[in-house]
């Protein structure tokens, strides 16, 4: 009985730390923080939630993080100029416009006249200048997915720094994750520092006359 109350402590200790992380998070990050890439290569990230502007995608250099024609995102190399060999942020997008685009240009074009003809259509796509609004990939819990991007990257050979940012387009810091985290949390305490007073209560008690 011990070890299982000693247990669910830890469990609703661990809860509350990351409810109250989520909450800090959502706290210092109301809106996207505007930055320009090369301000962000140079001092890196201002807050956790940002708005790159000036950046161009390389789409010539992403990275399906599934390998197959079913993808479910991109890691895509976002660059000041579209020369630029070394990559120093990556982006992780699920935007669906550009999952198609890298998936018709690989997988449904077959010959050299035909890939040819595609990028007439949408080369400026492939390298083009777009603003990116979205989070850092980093934290206790991102840590591991972070690992595996950089693990993903390396194995493909691209020129990538070892201080590489990586940003999750689209995401947002998860204000009722924390709420609902948080308040398990401490509703798990109360329970359980309530039911040992109960029980202490209890053991104290005398036995009734018969």
């Amino acid at each position: 009985m011990r070890r299982f109350r000693y247990t669910l402590i830890a469990v609703c200790l661990v809860l509350l730390f990351l409810g109250i992380t989520d909450l800090i998070l959502w706290f210092n990050n109301q809106a996207p923080q505007p930055v320009a890439i090369d301000t962000l290569e140079q001092t890196g990230a201002p807050r956790e939630w940002l708005q790159v502007t000036a950046g161009y995608q390389d789409l010539d250099r992403a990275i399906s993080t599934s390998g197959t024609v079913d993808m479910e995102a991109l890691l895509i190399p976002l660059v000041t100029h579209p020369d630029q060999e070394q990559i120093r942020i990556m982006v992780e997008t699920r935007n669906p416009h550009l999952l198609q685009l890298f998936q018709d240009y690989h997988f449904f074009t077959d010959t050299i006249p035909e890939k040819q003809a595609f990028r007439n259509e949408h080369g400026a796509e492939f390298k083009g200048q777009r603003d990116i609004t979205g989070m850092l990939v980093a934290g206790l819990i991102a840590r591991g997915n972070q690992q595996k991007l950089m693990k993903l990257a390396k194995e493909t050979d691209l020129n990538i720094a070892d201080d590489v940012i990586f940003l999750s387009e689209g995401k947002e810091p998860g204000k009722w994750r924390g709420v609902f985290f948080t308040v398990v949390g401490l509703l798990g305490l109360l329970k359980v520092f309530t039911h040992k007073k109960e029980m202490a209560a209890t053991v104290s008690e005398p036995p009734a006359d018969s």
